[in-house]
């Protein structure tokens, strides 16, 4: 059996291919986007071409990170829009799709003081990672190109990587107007990820204002690690939707609603009761990062409190008081993840908010009472071990009582 280093093998994780084939296509495909991005403009220490847009900030070394700028080399305007699009990208892309887009990206790297926010910001560098529309630039680099392929259960995969010496913004970047203003204002960031989110305003451009410092006092901007911008925003668009949903009326009747992408099933039920979640990840065996079956789960209280800070929760979270407050309702919510081997490799946590919203263009049934759904919920599961009645969250639930049961006998 052919054996490849390590560090390629995203499906395996080790040498040996453990499903069993004489190839592995993942890193197949890796090793041909890699070889070809690696020819492109390099001799001449130039990578132009359009961002689509798209950057990262890193934490490491917080105060001073790095600032990844992804550009799709040689290809310019509408055309690199596909190499970052999540919300376009749902139910079409495949993974190995996505793992094709951004391995076709290079990164250009460099080290910035993360108070350095008005010096991108002349550069119009962080204007360019949040402009509507994909924007051409040309950076100079200097040393070799490193040929990897990073995950991140956060954020997106990045392609190969090099150093950039300088980083030139070529084309003028048309950014939504309700941001324009918040970068001229003087206001708390929270509010700012407000005000963006109620104009109606992509919560993905909204984490990158926050990662790349356009929001907040103008004397206290900073750029923010895109892992910690991602929760960020998620918690306070979340805390919004939720101080909003607790007042509302509860909803009647039990829903389950279902949907699933990229070998992720979504199982979500809603039944009254106050506000309250629980969220329940089953992963199964050989599925990323498990090679057994686990079972996670956590709790929500009414009063937004949560056993732990889990991302991918929190996505999940404000795609469900979205949906509440579109209702004028408020539910007990209960949220069942599964994980199945399918989803080898780990693409962020936005196909979590982006099928979870979409889970609710997809009711399955209206059952009679909590236990009946989750009857339904445990038959659908493609791992038969589990028992959803055992698992200390949803266990909790079923033994609750509510106080109309006192008066009622």
């Amino acid at each position: 059996m052919r054996r490849i280093p390590a560090e390629l093998c995203v499906r395996c994780k080790g040498t040996k291919f453990l499903c069993g084939l004489s190839s592995c296509p993942i890193t197949e495909r890796f090793r041909a986007v890699v070889n070809a991005t690696s020819r492109i403009s390099l001799d001449r220490g130039v990578v132009d071409g359009s961002t689509p847009p798209s950057a990262v900030v890193g934490e490491r070394g917080y105060p001073k990170v790095s600032l990844s700028f992804n550009v799709a080399p040689g290809v310019v305007g509408e055309q690199a829009r596909i190499y970052e699009d999540p919300v376009n990208w749902w139910g079409k892309a495949t993974i190995y799709d996505i793992i094709n887009y951004r391995s076709s990206l290079i990164s250009n790297f460099s080290s910035v003081q993360v108070h350095d926010v008005w010096k991108l910001y002349e550069k119009e560098l962080s204007l360019a990672v949040v402009s509507e529309r994909p924007v051409q630039s040309e950076s100079r680099i200097s040393g070799k190109l490193e040929a990897k392929l990073r995950f991140d259960g956060y954020v997106l995969p990045r392609g190969p990587s090099v150093k950039a010496e300088e980083i030139r913004v070529v084309e003028n970047p048309k950014l939504p107007r309700m941001l324009e203003k918040l970068i001229q204002d003087d206001v708390k960031a929270t509010e700012g990820v407000v005000s963006l989110y109620e104009s109606g305003q992509d919560v993905y451009r909204i984490i990158d204002a926050l990662s790349l410092g356009l929001l907040g006092t103008r004397k206290g901007r900073k750029l923010v690690p895109t892992r910690w911008a991602i929760t960020a925003v998620d918690s306070i668009v979340g805390k919004e939707l939720h101080d909003r949903v607790v007042s509302l009326p509860q909803i009647n009747e039990v829903m389950v609603f279902y949907q699933g992408y990229l070998g992720n099933h979504f199982h979500v039920v809603l039944y009254p009761s106050s506000y309250s979640t629980s969220w329940v990840e089953i992963w199964h065996q050989m599925a990323l990062w498990s090679s057994e079956l686990v079972i996670t789960d956590l709790r929500e209280d009414y009063w937004g409190n949560y056993d732990t800070l889990d991302g991918g929760y929190m996505a999940a979270r404000t795609s469900v008081l979205e949906y509440l407050n579109s209702i004028s309702r408020s539910a007990g919510v209960i949220i069942i993840r599964e994980i199945t081997k399918d989803y080898f490799a780990p693409l962020g946590n936005w196909h979590i908010r982006e099928t979870v919203k979409r889970a609710f263009q997809n009711r399955i049934a209206k059952t009679s009472s909590l236990g009946e759904a989750l009857d339904l919920v445990q038959s659908r599961l493609k791992e038969k071990r589990v028992n959803l009645r055992e698992i200390r969250t949803i266990r909790e639930i079923l033994s609750q009582r509510r106080i109309d049961d006192f008066f009622n006998k």
